[in-house]
């Protein structure tokens, strides 16, 4: 409308985050402590003030950032009093926050609940040991409304002679998103840019989100996919105790995702609930180690050596780390390193093609017969 600039002559943005530094650290203390004189509440202890402070970061996402959505933290601040009030303490400590922060999420965590409770009686499979060719497990976030959780899901994949490409079953079937089909479509740029340079790409491979009926979308998968069809080829199984986000580009390189301490914590519950061996782990991308900002328990768990997060940069560091072999470089004569994960891959590559080419031939060979 022309005449809105005619009445309203400023026009003012408002951001959700603001920096973390001294100076807005001391300005959340003052908040919260104008909100505990305002409604008469007990005061916070230095561990309490911290506790506040480490949610904000939380929310906003970021180490370096704190959230300014204030209505949320005025709760968070009412609540805890509550908690300290039923403890019969005079001061507001970390412990009643940390409550009033998790029986936030219980009220509203049904679905999640009822997910994981899935998961661990088997109705949705994911391993947590072992080892599997071509299967790895990804994961997800759930977006219900505010409220926000990670869960693992598997992704498998599988590789036959043809000329199909990389087949995204869930696209087929109606349930992926355009995020998620331009994530499949860079990780067949990947596949073709570093396998397919001296010889035709003769491989069709499906991948799959196994019992996900409700749509995927979004490309932080997509590392995890290649991973899935890395091993399919090599015949390399991957370890199921170590669950992947990251997206990819078509040089490899892993790219940021988001919903990374949720993620972290899905896979960390489901694990704790079939039992935690010390091996298990995630891997995310090294960029997003700056948004970290985990839970206590899951905090607790990695400084004891009994759960593990891996920053990666490239698709060859998580390959690695999911099957304990060498990735592997491209030598002068442009061969891969023998006894590589690229190796074996590019030799499996190879033989689809002259099976391929094998094929062709007889077929032509039976035309001119007829």
């Amino acid at each position: 409308d022309v005449d809105f600039k005619k009445i309203f002559k400023i026009k003012a943005e408002f951001d959700s985050e603001m920096t973390k530094d001294n100076k807005t650290i001391l300005e959340y203390a003052a908040f919260i402590k104008k909100i505990t004189e305002d409604d008469k509440l007990n005061p916070f202890d230095k561990g309490g003030m911290a506790a506040i402070i480490e949610y904000g970061a939380r929310i906003a996402g970021r180490q370096k950032k704190l959230s300014t959505r204030f209505h949320i933290i005025a709760d968070i601040v009412r609540e805890a009093n509550y908690w300290a009030t039923k403890d019969k303490k005079d001061l507001v400590e970390r412990s009643h926050v940390e409550k009033a922060i998790e029986e936030r999420f219980e009220r509203v965590g049904l679905i999640e609940d009822k997910i994981q409770e899935m998961i661990e009686d088997g109705t949705i499979m994911i391993d947590t040991k072992g080892r599997v060719t071509g299967q790895v497990n990804g994961l997800s976030v759930y977006l219900l409304g505010g409220f926000s959780f990670g869960k693992p899901t598997r992704i498998t994949a599988t590789t036959a002679v043809g000329r199909a490409g990389v087949i995204n079953i869930e696209r087929e079937a109606d349930l992926s998103g355009r995020t998620h089909n331009k994530g499949v479509l860079i990780l067949g740029g990947y596949l073709r840019g570093k396998y397919a340079q001296d010889k035709p790409f003769s491989l069709s491979a499906s991948l799959a989100f196994e019992q996900s009926y409700s749509g995927v979308d979004g490309d932080s998968a997509s590392s995890a996919e290649v991973y899935a069809v890395l091993s399919s080829l090599s015949k390399i199984p991957l370890r199921q105790d170590i669950a992947v986000t990251g997206s990819l580009n078509q040089k490899g390189e892993i790219q940021p995702i988001g919903g990374v301490n949720e993620k972290i914590e899905g896979f960390f519950d489901v694990c704790k609930a079939k039992g935690l061996t010390g091996e298990q782990a995630v891997i995310i991308p090294h960029q997003n180690t700056g948004n970290l900002m985990l839970k206590t328990d899951v905090i607790k768990a990695v400084k004891e050596g009994n759960f593990h997060i891996y920053p990666i940069k490239t698709i060859d560091d998580g390959i690695e780390i999911l099957t304990g072999v060498e990735a592997g470089k491209r030598k002068k004569n442009g061969e891969f390193e023998e006894g590589t994960i690229n190796f074996m891959v590019d030799q499996e590559l190879q033989r689809l093609g002259r099976s391929w080419k094998a094929f062709a031939d007889k077929g032509e060979k039976n035309k001119e017969s007829l």
